[in-house]
């Protein structure tokens, strides 16, 4: 047996093998029980730390976050647009690393304060460029919308790096598409290039909010 298996078992253990799963199995197949197998004990173990699959999943997503932060920290110098294009890039790159990443993660809640002093570093930004509290707030949440959802979608089509599902092949869309000219051609601009159109979405957000508050 293994030391890592051989090691006393706790949340944080339990949501680093869940999600070193993740990539092998999917969200569909990341089963308590097939967890279980995988750290060596009985399925019931698992509900002495989590009541249901629901709490695993609030704990994988924190140690997501957890990740992203220890490798993506914001300037308390930079401007607020730099602060919002640094957290969502963190978020996507940190969603990006994981089978299902984005869905996992979606409707999740932080199950301790980790998050708090980013939060609050965030809020800090924004507030002293101008923004109201309320304001801030918004802005951090549509932002953490976007990039989820975006996310979401990018992984419908490419499950992981390089790899990606039938029927999404452009060239075959265009062919069926070939009396809906307009409809045909975006399919290039839909399925590829996904860093450029994360750019761009998160340029257009940063212009919303900034049109929005009336905010440089």
């Amino acid at each position: 047996m293994s030391t890592e298996r051989r090691a006393p078992l706790d949340r944080r253990r339990v949501a680093d093998t869940a999600l070193r799963l993740l990539n092998e199995v999917g969200l569909e197949g990341l089963t308590l029980r097939a967890i279980a197998k995988e750290l060596d004990v009985k399925a019931p173990a698992l509900y002495w730390h989590f009541k249901d699959k629901q709490a695993l999943l609030d704990e994988m997503a924190t140690e997501m976050y957890r990740r992203m932060v220890a490798g993506t920290r914001l300037d308390p110098a930079g401007t607020w647009r730099d602060g919002l294009r640094t957290a969502s890039r963190g978020l996507r790159t940190t969603l990006l690393g994981y089978r299902d990443g984005a869905r996992v993660y979606s409707g999740s809640r932080f199950t301790g304060i980790d998050h708090a002093p980013e939060q609050e570093a965030y809020l800090r930004i924004m507030t002293e460029a101008g923004f109201t509290l309320a304001q801030a707030a918004q802005a951090g949440m549509t932002a953490n919308a976007y990039t989820v959802g975006f996310v979401t979608e990018e992984q419908g089509v490419e499950p992981l790096p390089g790899q990606r599902r039938e029927g999404y092949d452009v060239d075959e869309r265009a062919r069926i598409l070939a009396d809906f000219p307009l409809s045909a051609a975006a399919g290039r601009e839909l399925f590829t290039d996904y860093d450029r159109q994360f750019e761009e979405g998160l340029e257009l957000l940063i212009d919303g909010i900034a049109a929005r508050y009336k905010t440089a």
